[in-house]
């Protein structure tokens, strides 16, 4: 069972006449074990699905439960009832060389239930007889844990990251995905890791500026620290930063280290620190579990076959203490150790268990910007407290004496907008046949009826006129018949629209005492060094706002507010102007220095 990969695909073909042989039955096994183990993998993946807890009996011998698990392959592993194994009596003992072990479940299979051929000597080896059946069994071993815990796998481009400081001993890294959601929270990782035997402690201090981000007290700064941290080979130290993501209109943004906040140090020494770490992150205006889905999604089966496929399941690490003649048990460690695969059968269960640890939300009742159509629809711009457009149908009877020239009225229709000025119109609504769609049609036709007559359109010739009541937010449609009609009820189609009035237009708004400002105006960088200009707003609300160089060479700065000083020494000037109102700007100042070797 060395070969891990499943497919193709091939079934045996029947027909009449066929003569079957051991190879085909054979084969017709392998086609539907290897399809369900495909499925198996793709769909569940690798892990224990319930039991295998594992106990120490005492200082030599462990205490295996009975349980269920998928391997790698796809395999299905079924230790039906507990057992308990010596570690000196386990394949593998004799290999270990240092005191942390991983003991590990494999499948196997055994060749039970020996019969005699009916052709002697035609088994193999020259033997009389032949296994009459496969036991699906399973075996457990031990390896270093160093080894098991090892091995490639297949990443996505979901995570990105960058160094902030490394050398032998350890690394301190950022993380975050590469992708994140406009309005959504996300979790900025600082890691450190230790790749060394060497005992030496880390403390690193540093800040963050994160445009288009938000951190909790609404900053775009994070104070990333680690105080004193020692580790042991191949452990790392992981803190979370959450941040909200602002709803803006780019495509992407940078969080880079601010110039000169960055301190580190190992075993107390100062260390050197490279210059200009910084993370593109793009954004996208998505709901998590879809970008989740599509980032997991995307990759093909042939990226997939190229990663690792493990066929064995580690169940836990077992610590141990080396003596003259033998291991001694100290420790067994299951908890970040063991993989558990999600089965549907268990999903009823888990969601109980959850409920001791989830808070149900407060449910507010969500405002539908388009209300379900009773008589009217009202449309509401967003940030709008009065609807801007409605719209509805209305009906005029005209009764069975109705004749050429009358003159018939609706009824008081309020349009819903408000009072102000707002424009009516009305368009006559009729349904026919429409041959292309195969069903009956709505028109409506605003304007002349007469153009359409042509047509053959069941519209009735006669002319309309509304009368708009502006300060109690309704009107009145009259129409005059043209024609003698058998009709008793006209049905006409209003649309509604509310003009600005006053100062709705925001073109008589009083701009004084309304201010942004720069949190650090003028800065000191080095040449080609980044740092992002924070805005405060001064009694006004926040809005967009543009960066722009008022000289060439001065630069790059991006729409984010991210300036990236030039390879020149100067002084530079950056302009800063709130999109909609330009007239609200500040400028900003960055010192150009090189720095000295």
């Amino acid at each position: 069972m060395n070969n891990t990969k499943l497919y193709p695909f091939e079934r045996n073909r029947y027909y009449s006449g066929k003569m079957l042989t051991s190879s085909d039955f054979q084969a017709e096994q392998t086609y539907f074990n290897n399809k369900r183990r495909f499925i198996n993998s793709l769909m569940y993946g690798s892990g224990v699905v319930c039991g295998f807890g594992v106990f120490s009996l005492d200082d030599l011998s462990v205490l295996i439960e009975s349980g269920v698990a998928v391997d790698g392959v796809g395999r299905e592993i079924i230790m039906e009832s507990s057992v308990v194994k010596k570690l000196s009596a386990m394949e593998g003992f004799e290999s270990l060389h240092s005191n942390m072990a991983s003991l590990c479940l494999r499948y196997r299979e055994d060749p039970v239930h020996a019969v005699y051929t009916m052709n002697p000597g035609t088994g193999e080896d020259g033997q009389e007889y032949e296994y009459n059946r496969i036991s699906e069994n399973f075996q457990l071993f031990l390896m270093e844990r160093e080894e098991a815990a090892g091995g490639y796998r297949m990443e996505t481009e979901f995570l990105t990251d960058t160094v902030l400081y490394e050398d032998q001993d350890f690394t301190v890294r950022l993380v975050m995905p590469a992708t994140v959601c406009k309005g959504r929270n996300v979790r900025l990782e600082a890691r450190v890791e230790k790749h060394s035997p060497a005992q030496k402690s880390l403390s690193y201090q540093g800040t963050l500026q994160v445009p288009v981000f938000l951190t909790p007290e609404g900053k775009h700064e994070v104070e990333v620290g680690f105080s004193d941290v020692s580790l042991v080979e191949g452990e790392s130290l992981t803190k979370e930063y959450w941040l909200t993501v602002q709803d803006v209109t780019m495509l992407d943004t940078t969080i880079l280290q601010k110039s000169g906040t960055a301190r580190v140090h190992v075993n107390g020494i100062a260390q050197e620190l490279p210059s200009g770490c910084s993370i593109r992150v793009m954004l996208e205006d998505c709901r998590p579990r879809e970008l989740v889905s599509r980032e997991i999604g995307r990759m093909s089966l042939e990226m997939k076959s190229m990663g690792e496929v493990r066929d064995y399941i580690r169940l836990a690490d077992l610590k141990l203490v080396r003596t003259e003649n033998a291991y001694i048990i100290e420790d067994v460690i299951e908890r970040g150790v063991k993989a558990y695969i999600t089965a549907p059968a268990q999903e009823m269960l888990r969601n109980e268990y959850l409920e001791y640890f989830i808070k149900e939300p407060t449910l507010e009742k969500e405002r539908d910007f388009y209300p379900q159509r009773l008589q009217n629809q009202n449309f509401v711009a967003p940030g709008s407290r009065i609807p801007e457009v409605a719209t509805g149908v209305l009906e005029i009877p005209l009764g069975e004496s109705a004749r050429k020239g009358d003159i018939r009225y609706s009824g008081e229709i309020m349009h819903g907008l408000g009072s102000g000025n707002v424009y009516v119109s009305i368009g006559y609504e009729y349904i026919t046949d429409d041959p292309a769609l195969g069903s009956s049609a709505r028109n409506t036709i605003y304007g002349s009826p007469q153009l359409f007559q042509k047509e053959g359109s069941m519209a009735v010739d006669a002319e309309t006129a509304v009368r708009v009541m502006n300060d109690k937010g309704s009107f009145v449609v009259a129409v005059q018949l043209l024609e003698n009609v058998d009709y008793l009820v006209l049905t006409y189609r209003w649309v509604a629209i509310r003009f600005p009035a006053g100062n709705d237009l925001g073109l008589m708004e009083d701009h004084s005492g309304k201010s942004i400002s720069v949190d650090t105006p003028t800065v000191v960088m080095g040449t080609r060094e980044s740092h992002y200009f924070h805005v405060q707003y001064n009694n006004m609300d926040s809005c967009s706002v543009a960066y722009e160089l008022t000289e060439p060479g001065s630069g790059e700065i991006t729409s984010d507010g991210v300036y990236t000083a030039p390879a020149k020494e100067g002084v530079y000037e950056i302009r800063i102007y709130c999109i909609d109102v330009p007239v609200i700007c500040t400028y900003a100042y960055a010192i150009v220095k090189k720095k000295e070797a």
